[in-house]
């Protein structure tokens, strides 16, 4: 999520600021259309690269704190997990793999770290499997809900044209629609912050206001409000709403972990790839909403009580395939 407060910039500095946020938020827009839309392998080497540049950056972090990860380690087995992820799709023994990539990584990290001359402390150890959890786990699941097909969207697809119809896949519309939501929350919290702002939000971002926070969460809202019954999901509104309100709380979360990270290491930022832009925690939040769902769905399950339709929505993947949403 972007910053939605500029301080002690003058009026030609903030212009060339802004410049810069829209020129580079339409070139990532336009490349993840492309990588998104082609979906597969293409999609799964974008995502890679992302990862791979997002753990170089928390590792160097980590290493300003004086911590030793396992860092050559994390990187091999968080490509592991992607690869193995979109290997699931044609079932067999990829399904299995990409459930026990996890696991196994865990246990290579500690035993990397145990013959190392210098045995890994406890920090050590945390920074690695956190590494591995926050960009290998939770991205590996935009493979899973770009690889949807059992969501029922024919009623939708229908009155689209058939060149288009034929081109959008359930899995590709509705990872489409969570990438807007998190587009929208940060559209939405630096335009009315920008403007409203007045009250800060965290002391950890001290950009952010409390005033631009509900600007994004309403932005999201209302695009899955009017999402909801285009895409024929149950309840329509209602759901689409939820859905909005999750993205956007779970963005800012993820925002604002990745600048106290920052700030307890002492780094200013962690990437300059993007100006203006923070991208990753907010592409991970998305992963975060989907397993709150899940251990909503296996709670409910534990108890013998029925499935619950939104939850299922917000998390289709365990709706195609319940045994992963007990991973």
């Amino acid at each position: 999520m972007i910053a939605d407060v500029t301080t002690g910039e003058g009026p030609s500095k903030r212009r060339a600021s802004d410049q810069k946020r829209l020129v580079s938020g339409l070139l990532v827009g336009l490349f993840g259309l492309v990588v998104v839309g082609s979906g597969g392998w293409w999609f799964t080497i974008a995502l890679g690269v992302m990862v791979h540049l997002g753990l170089l950056e928390f590792f160097r972090m980590a290493q300003f704190k004086g911590m030793r990860p396992a860092t050559k380690t994390t990187l091999v087995a968080c490509q592991l997990l992607l690869i193995c992820t979109q290997w699931s799709v044609n079932g067999g023994i990829g399904l299995h793999l990409a459930d026990a990539v996890l696991p196994l990584s865990g246990a290579a990290i500690c035993g990397w770290l145990l013959l190392q001359p210098i045995t890994g402390s406890i920090a050590d150890i945390a920074a690695s499997i956190f590494g591995l959890f926050y960009l290998g786990f939770l991205p590996s699941h935009w493979l899973r809900l770009r690889n949807l097909t059992d969501v029922d969207l024919a009623p939708t697809l229908a009155q689209l044209p058939a060149w288009l119809s034929d081109w959008i896949t359930p899995g590709l519309a509705i990872t489409l629609m969570a990438c807007l939501m998190v587009v929208a929350t940060d559209i939405g919290s630096f335009v009315i912050g920008r403007r409203f702002g007045r009250h800060q939000l965290s002391p950890v971002s001290p950009a952010k206001t409390m005033e631009g926070a509900y600007g994004g969460l309403a932005s999201s809202v209302l695009l899955g409000v009017v999402a909801g019954p285009l895409l024929g999901w149950p309840y329509g509104a209602l759901t689409g709403g939820c859905l909005g309100a999750l993205v956007a709380l779970f963005a800012l979360v993820g925002d604002l972990t990745e600048s106290m990270m920052k700030r307890d290491a002492g780094v200013k930022d962690s990437g300059d790839a993007l100006p203006g832009h923070g991208g990753r925690g907010a592409l991970v939040s998305r992963q975060a909403a989907v397993r709150s769902c899940r251990r909503v769905q296996r709670f409910r399950q534990a108890l013998g009580l029925p499935r619950l339709d939104w939850v299922v929505l917000l998390d289709p993947v365990a709706a195609v395939d319940p045994a992963v949403g007990s991973s």
